[in-house]
């Protein structure tokens, strides 16, 4: 529960509703007597509240792809046999949607207040939109249930529907959605849904369904993929006009800092003109996140950025940083200067403080392998008037949707149709690095004539962009990827790209040229010492000392890339002819045969 739920639902188990996970149908109706519910307005926000928490996703900075990981690798970026079919659960599980539909059958039939019944349905048509799209994203086709399910309905042993069917619906529903929520003028709370959220939502899926059915060659009876992308382009457009209310780009006082301070912020109603909508954590809530836990201690999850993507970070001036000599090899003192400020405003930079801090800290290489440490979301120490980075007790909030999303929306769907135009990168993109002072936006002509080898297949980028705005596709990845860093997009976007195998190239970390002592803070003096293998332990004053293939593994056995995963013998691949979607469980499928699964898995 967040702090946008204000209330429990009063109740509703007591009234006969289950909490069945994975089957569709509810207690029988006869067992219920909610004639009298549905009422009001607060009878209607009371059941919904529930929708924010089951639904919406507050720890975004918990999903691994190839740009971020942690020790413990994922079974998806394991891959072959790690990945396997569940018994029950796996993201198949349909409680969520049960609640929507009911509300969805009495509000119409028993809410007395036509303002609130408008309100309400449209809340919940968008949430419904809301939940298919993570059903599609991970299973593609899925059974389309838009009432109630008992017991005795055949419905519970129908077949799966089209992903056409379904986003079909999905599109009513985001449509009834938009017309019926209030604008951010009159629902002056970020952490409640409305019209931007709608659009802002429509935005994502439509972006989503477009691009998946265009990598994957998916052509199905109804709309083909440029229709998907136009809608994306259509609901962008819209709520960058301000038509459905207001919103902008975050840029503070400092550039230095403005991206690392719209995650930090106490409560992000102080960045409202950018946070469309927010999942919320307070103390007078007594409800936390574990940010700051997860981000620096020694014995949890150990998230390291990966060199692939530290590489990807154009200098400030906007070229290319894999352009400049030595770059290979360069230290982690001389990669990280006059970067992209995002850059060490994502990780551990040169002369690193904490908020609030005065202590210069360098990477923590206990933490993160890789020596690219996160910082994005990580708050002063003392955020809750106590040291409590190691209790799991942080509260800043934490993104749902942001205005910065959709304008990269707007800026990949235009350029994957071939409309898109010099002034579309300007008023998106380059609004976007003007927040970090950037002076250099994406030049269209440029980036065609010259695509970049780095983001063009190799180790390190996509394999099937083509055609006339190759060079511009693979620069709004480059920027759609730095400015949603830890904001749980980077995997589905490697799916509807059609770009799996990118989870196969290496997971490498920072350049150590072999025994050594390196700074790594920028104050002159060594953080890390690394030291061959059967050698006595250095003892440097202030420095963590690392035993080559032993405390630490480097590519080319005494020097290289940081690359720990590698010799964790993990790596089985991602696997073409399957890993695009998840299965179904097997006890489902037993349950009900009609459901057939997804190809290749067993």
């Amino acid at each position: 529960m967040k702090k946008y739920i204000l209330i429990a639902c009063i109740g509703f188990l007591g009234l006969g509703f289950t909490a069945c996970d994975d089957n569709l149908d509810v207690t029988p109706k006869d067992t219920l007597d909610i004639e009298n519910y549905f009422r009001t307005a607060s009878d209607l926000e009371a059941f919904s509240n529930s929708f924010y928490s089951s639904i919406l996703d507050d720890k975004p900075y918990d999903a691994q792809d190839d740009h971020y990981v942690r020790r413990a690798l994922s079974d998806e970026l394991k891959g072959g046999s790690y990945r396997t079919t569940p018994a029950s659960g796996g993201g198949w599980t349909w409680t969520a949607l049960r609640k929507i539909n009911t509300l969805l059958e009495y509000a119409p039939k028993n809410c007395t207040d036509n303002d609130a019944k408008t309100k309400y349905i449209a809340l919940a048509r968008f949430f419904r939109a809301a939940f298919y799209f993570e059903k599609v994203k991970r299973f593609g086709d899925v059974p389309w249930i838009d009432h109630q399910l008992f017991s005795d309905d055949p419905e519970l042993y129908a077949a799966r529907n089209s992903r056409e069917v379904v986003m079909t619906h999905m599109l009513e529903d985001i449509d009834v959605a938009i017309a019926g929520l209030p604008d951010n003028v009159t629902e002056k709370n970020v952490y409640r849904v409305t019209k931007g959220a709608a659009l802002a939502l429509k935005s994502r899926f439509c972006l989503f369904e477009g691009t998946f059915r265009k990598y994957h060659g998916i052509t199905l009876d109804g709309h083909d993929w440029q229709y998907y992308l136009n809608q994306c382009v259509d609901a962008s457009e819209k709520l960058m006009s301000g038509e459905y209310g207001r919103y902008k780009v975050y840029k503070g006082a400092n550039p230095e800092t403005n991206y690392r301070d719209l995650f930090t912020q106490a409560s992000a109603s102080s960045v409202q003109d950018e946070f469309i909508l927010a999942a919320g954590f307070s103390v007078s809530s007594n409800l936390f996140n574990d940010i700051n836990d997860y981000a620096i201690s020694k014995v949890k999850n150990n998230p390291s950025a990966t060199r692939k993507f530290i590489c990807s970070y154009l200098m400030k001036d906007g070229t290319r940083f894999t352009d400049q000599p030595g770059w290979q090899t360069m230290e982690f003192k001389d990669e990280i200067a006059n970067r992209d400020p995002r850059l060490t405003q994502t990780i551990r930079g040169l002369n690193y403080k904490r908020i609030n801090g005065t202590a210069v800290l360098a990477p923590d290489m206990e933490v993160s392998s890789t020596g690219y440490q996160p910082i994005k979301y990580v708050t002063a120490s003392n955020v809750n008037g106590n040291n409590e980075d190691l209790a799991g007790r942080t509260t800043n909030d934490m993104p749902i949707f942001r205005y910065s999303e959709v304008l990269l929306n707007l800026a990949e769907a235009k350029a994957e149709l071939g409309t898109l135009t010099q002034s579309d990168l300007d008023k998106t993109i380059g609004v976007i690095r003007d927040r970090v002072g950037m002076s250099a936006n994406i030049n269209m002509a440029a980036a065609n004539a010259n695509p970049d080898p780095y983001l063009d297949g190799g180790d390190t980028g996509y394999f099937n962009v083509s055609g006339a705005n190759k060079g511009v596709i693979l620069e709004i990845r480059r920027e759609r990827a730095i400015e949603l860093f830890q904001e749980h997009f980077r995997y589905y976007d490697l799916m509807r790209w059609k770009n799996g195998k990118c989870l196969d190239q290496p997971i490498l970390g920072m350049y150590v040229p072999g025994p050594c002592q390196l700074d790594m803070s920028g104050d002159g003096k060594p953080d890390v010492v690394f030291y061959a293998n059967g050698t006595s332990k250095p003892n440097v004053a202030g420095a963590t000392a690392f035993e080559i293939n032993k405390d630490i593994f480097l590519s080319n056995g005494t020097q290289g890339y940081t690359c720990n995963h590698k010799f964790n013998n993990e790596i089985r691949g991602f696997d073409e002819s399957r890993d695009y979607l998840y299965p179904i469980p097997t006890n489902d499928l037993n349950l009900n045969p009609n459901l057939k699964q997804n190809p290749n898995w067993r």
